[in-house]
């Protein structure tokens, strides 16, 4: 009896040896969790002026906020989001990757179909010259009547095919601090308020359709108030060249603004260390092979850029005229400002 006893714990000695690697190994190689960003150029990095070369017009950029928040968490990121996406692009295009291994979701999209770059490039216009409070309307009206629907249909196609992630609706900052000291735009300090009313708009719009369906929503305003275009420091770019950096978040504003709001509720706010900007950069190059197997698809995407304003159409000559304006020596006096 002793001599099998002892038998016995001879071998689950050597069984315990022989599965504690077993046992281990999983935790030691789990996967890492699975994001998927997202939506149009306010989430691809549009303005930070580095893209990861893809072979598209996306504009991805490692130093926009899904790039920071993987490189920091340690997530494997698939950064569908594409400048110049609208709600139908997100769908058509991107919402493919999402699967029940998804573990976590940001998305920023909206302001495309809203038609912000057309209406950014009417009000930039001298007020004599411009329909921009026309434009504002159109695109409230929008956001007001058609956009809340768009969004609920868009939510359900990703809770379906994430069902179990964790999904974080990201809305736009206030672009205008009350005053333009760009040389060749012409928005008003009324202009500006009603710009700003309108993100504000965007917001409260997406914010609701984003708690109807279970998400969370992180508002930049905040973070953003204090940086617009024209403050110091500027989390967002004025009218840049080239022209499709405009009016959208810098490094800064992806680094300062939009990752700390995004990561409190994406595992957790950090700040962007060197370490995070290195890691993040250096996942240049797997995230543009990773991407460049959906090229043909994100070639579909038409950018949607702010236009750069032209006194010299008939147009606005026209409009001068009516308005009794001296247009060459309105457009002399401008270029000394």
């Amino acid at each position: 009896m002793k001599r099998t006893s002892t038998r016995l714990a001879v071998l689950g000695s050597a069984l315990v040896g022989l599965l504690s690697p077993l046992l281990v190994q999983p935790a030691a190689q789990a996967a890492a969790p699975v994001y998927v960003a997202l939506g149009d150029s306010y989430s691809s990095g549009t303005g930070t002026r580095s893209y990861i070369s893809d072979g598209t017009s996306c504009q991805r950029s490692t130093k926009a906020y899904p790039s920071l928040i993987a490189a920091a968490r340690g997530y494997a990121l698939n950064f569908r989001a594409c400048s110049g996406a609208k709600i139908a692009d997100v769908t058509n295009t991107q919402l493919n990757v999402l699967t029940t291994a998804t573990n976590y979701v940001t998305i920023s999209v909206g302001g495309n179909d809203a038609g912000f770059a057309d209406v950014l490039t009417e009000c930039a216009l001298p007020g004599w010259a411009s329909n921009c409070n026309g434009k504002i309307n159109t695109a409230q009206a929008y956001i007001n009547n058609t956009l809340p629907a768009a969004l609920a249909t868009l939510y359900a196609g990703i809770r379906s095919r994430a069902p179990y992630a964790k999904v974080v609706v990201v809305g736009y900052p206030r672009i205008f601090m009350g005053e333009d000291c760009n040389a060749f735009t012409w928005f008003s300090p009324d202009e500006e308020a009603r710009l700003n009313q309108t993100a504000d708009l965007m917001n409260t719009r997406t914010a609701a359709a984003a708690a109807a369906a279970g998400f969370s929503f992180a508002n930049p305003t905040a973070a953003f108030t204090g940086h617009a275009v024209c403050d110091n420091p500027e989390y967002l770019n004025g009218l840049s060249n080239p022209i499709s950096e405009s009016y959208h978040p810098n490094v800064l504003g992806h680094a300062s603004g939009y990752t700390p709001v995004v990561s409190a509720t994406v595992g957790g706010a950090f700040a962007v260390t060197a370490k995070v900007r290195a890691d993040a950069a250096a996942s240049a190059s797997s995230q543009a092979a990773l991407q460049r197997q959906y090229a043909a698809a994100d070639r579909s995407i038409r950018p949607e850029v702010f236009v750069t304003p032209d006194l010299t159409t008939p147009e606005v000559r026209r409009a001068a005229r009516k308005a009794g304006i001296d247009l060459d020596r309105f457009i002399a006096r401008s270029q000394r400002r």
